[in-house]
């Protein structure tokens, strides 16, 4: 236990430069605690004090990434960073509902006009798939550009 203020130190300092999860915390600080019950105990107390919050994470994590990529890629980083499953599909759910509309304003700021062939489609949907955006709004997004095309 006498590491324990070091570790506290540690922790504030990581936390204080962005949110962590628990299991990024416990990642960054394992080689510093004497013992993995120690680190177990340590992070259980920095929950209770709501130092240290995975829902705060996921908060962070869609305010900076919504406007950029598409729910396929961010669960994915949540999975990465140790998020509860049943965490991220909540979050998700309030994705799904401005999904769209980023993937509409992604695709005009890189491509801005409905693909002409088959080759350009090509290119727009792996571009969109890999920002991760679902093929039902990738197709939707391309419907919509090819349909605004022929009305013009």
């Amino acid at each position: 236990m006498n590491n324990q203020p070091g570790l506290m130190a540690r922790a504030l300092r990581l936390l204080a430069q962005r949110e962590h999860s628990r299991l990024e915390l416990q990642t960054k600080l394992a080689e510093y605690a004497s013992t993995p019950e120690v680190l177990v105990n340590f992070l259980d107390s920095l929950e209770q004090r709501n130092l240290l919050s995975d829902e705060r994470v996921v908060e962070q994590i869609l305010h900076s990434r919504r406007k950029r990529y598409g729910s396929r890629r961010i669960a994915s980083e949540l999975q990465e960073k140790g998020i509860a499953e049943h965490v991220i599909t909540a979050a998700l759910q309030d994705l799904k509902v401005t999904e769209f509309s980023s993937a509409q304003v992604i695709w005009s700021k890189k491509f801005g006009v409905a693909p002409a062939n088959h080759t350009e489609r090509g290119k727009q949907e792996r571009y969109l798939a890999g920002r991760g955006f679902s093929f039902d709004v990738i197709r939707q997004v391309l419907a919509d550009a090819e349909k605004t095309r022929y009305q013009d």
